[in-house]
C-alpha cells in the first residue's frame, strides 16, 4: 500500500469535534496544506444541545499540544459510585479514581478558534488566532467521490452556490457515524440500532437540592437497575465556565426500546409529526412524552437522579447504535475514515472524543514522518475495533444482562 505523502490541498467531510482536529494538525505541519472543511449543516455554529463528554487521556494531550487555551477546560472528579434505589451510595462500589469532564460545546468553540479564528465567548481573552486557518463552509452535502489522476475529485451542493467541485491531493471523512462517504465507498456497511436510546439533559449546578448535590458534585455517579442504567458528572457551565456553582450537572439515562414498537416510535417522532433516526433535537419532544417520562423517573429511579430528570427543562434523545468499517484508507490513502465515521462507539465507553484525538495525532505524525503508513493503519484500526468491541460488551451487559451494582 502507497504511503501518504504530504499534501498541498485537504477537503475534510464533516466540521465536529473530529473534522477541526484533523484540520488543526494539518494547519500545525511545517508546510500546512490547503484546508477545507465542508459542514452539512446550514447554522454558522454547531449545537451539541449542552452534553458532556469526558476528557480522556488522548483528548487531554490533543488540547494540550494543538488548542493550548491557556485555561481550564474540564473538571475533575475525584470518584465513582454507585446509587441504590434509595438514593443511598453502595459502600463498596466507591472507587477512588480520578476523571476528567468537559462540554461539548466548550470543546467545540476552542477547535473553531484554533482552526480558523472564530471569537465567541468561550473564547474571550484568549487572544487571536495568528497563524494559519482552514475554510469552513456550512451547508454543504457531498454528493460524489472519484479517485481520479492527480488527486480526489469531491462534488457537493452548496445551500448558496449549487453544485460545487474540486480536486484534492487528500479527503478526510470525519462527517459522524452516518457517513456519507461511508455509505458511498462502502455501502454495505451499516450503522444499527442496538436496542436502546440515551435520555440526557443538564441542570444547572446551583438548582441541585442538598441531597443531590451530596452524591453528584465532583464525582462520577451510577445506578444500575434491570434494562436501565443512568450516570451524571459535573460539566463546565455557560461559556465554558468551570467555577463552582455556575457549572452543569450532566445526566444520561439509558432505556431500552423494541425496534419498530410504538414506545420508540412515539419517542422519536418530534412535534411537528417528523420521525428522527438517530438523534430527536432539544426542544422538539412532544410534551405527553416527556412528562411520562418524569413520571416514569420517579417510579424507577434514586430520587437524586429523579430530581435532575423533573428540573431539566431542555432533555434530548439519542439512540444507540452500533458501526465499524472493515477499512480506515481508500484510493491508496487519498480517502481517510476517521473519528465516528470509521468506528462509531456505543456511549458507555466515553472514547468518541479520544478517537478523534488519537487519529489526529495519527496523522500528524504519519506526515511529519514519524511512523509508517502502515504503523497509522494498525493504530487507527486497531483503537477502532477495540474500543468498538468493548462499547458492545459493556451496553449488553447493561441493558440486557446484570451488573454487580444493579438494585
Amino acid at each position: 500500500m502507497a504511503p501518504i505523502t504530504t499534501p498541498k490541498s485537504v477537503i475534510i467531510v464533516g466540521g465536529s469535534l473530529g473534522g477541526l482536529m484533523h484540520a488543526l494538525t494539518l494547519l500545525s505541519l511545517p508546510s500546512p496544506p490547503k484546508v477545507r472543511i465542508l459542514e452539512r449543516s446550514p447554522t454558522a455554529l454547531l449545537h451539541n444541545q449542552g452534553a458532556g463528554v469526558v476528557a480522556g487521556n488522548e483528548t487531554q494531550v490533543f488540547f494540550s499540544e494543538y488548542v493550548k487555551p491557556g485555561k481550564e477546560i474540564a473538571i475533575t472528579s475525584g470518584l465513582r459510585h454507585y446509587l441504590d434505589r434509595d438514593g443511598k451510595i453502595i459502600p463498596d462500589s466507591v472507587e477512588h479514581r480520578q476523571q476528567r469532564m468537559t462540554s461539548w460545546d466548550l470543546l467545540y468553540h476552542l477547535l473553531r478558534w484554533r482552526v480558523e479564528g472564530l471569537e465567541s465567548s468561550y473564547v474571550e481573552g484568549l487572544g487571536a488566532n495568528e497563524g494559519p486557518k482552514a475554510t469552513y463552509n456550512n451547508g454543504c452535502t457531498v454528493k460524489e467521490i472519484e479517485n481520479v489522476p492527480g488527486g480526489v475529485k469531491v462534488t457537493w451542493t452548496d445551500r448558496d452556490r449549487g453544485e460545487q467541485t474540486d480536486l484534492v491531493d487528500l479527503v478526510i471523512a470525519a462527517d459522524g457515524a452516518s457517513s456519507t462517504i461511508r455509505r458511498l465507498l462502502q455501502p454495505d456497511v451499516e450503522r444499527k440500532y442496538a436496542g436502546y436510546v440515551a435520555w440526557r439533559g443538564t441542570v444547572p449546578e446551583d438548582q441541585l437540592s442538598p441531597e443531590a448535590i451530596k452524591v453528584f458534585i465532583e464525582k462520577f455517579t451510577f445506578f444500575h437497575s434491570e434494562a436501565i442504567q443512568s450516570l451524571g458528572y459535573l460539566i463546565p457551565g455557560q461559556d465554558g465556565t468551570t467555577e463552582p456553582g455556575k457549572r452543569l450537572f450532566n445526566w444520561v439515562w439509558y432505556c431500552n426500546y423494541e425496534e419498530g414498537g410504538h414506545d420508540l416510535e412515539e419517542l422519536m417522532t418530534d412535534v411537528n409529526g417528523r420521525r428522527h433516526a438517530i438523534t430527536l433535537p432539544v426542544d422538539t419532544m412532544q410534551p405527553q412524552v416527556w412528562e411520562k417520562q418524569k413520571s416514569h423517573a420517579k417510579r424507577v429511579l434514586p430520587p437524586q437522579y429523579a430530581e435532575a430528570v423533573e428540573k431539566t427543562e431542555h432533555p434530548f434523545i439519542q439512540a444507540i447504535t452500533d458501526v465499524i468499517s472493515p477499512t480506515n484508507r481508500f484510493y491508496d490513502g487519498k480517502v481517510l475514515l476517521v473519528g465516528d465515521a470509521l468506528a462509531g462507539f456505543r456511549p458507555h465507553t466515553a472514547a468518541s472524543t479520544g478517537q478523534a484525538a488519537c487519529d489526529a495525532i495519527m496523522l500528524d505524525r504519519l506526515l511529519r514522518g514519524e511512523i509508517s503508513a502502515g504503523e497509522y493503519d494498525t493504530e487507527v484500526m486497531d483503537f477502532a475495533t477495540r474500543v468498538q468491541r468493548s462499547g458492545v460488551v459493556m451496553g449488553d451487559r447493561s441493558q440486557f444482562g446484570r451488573h454487580p451494582f444493579a438494585s
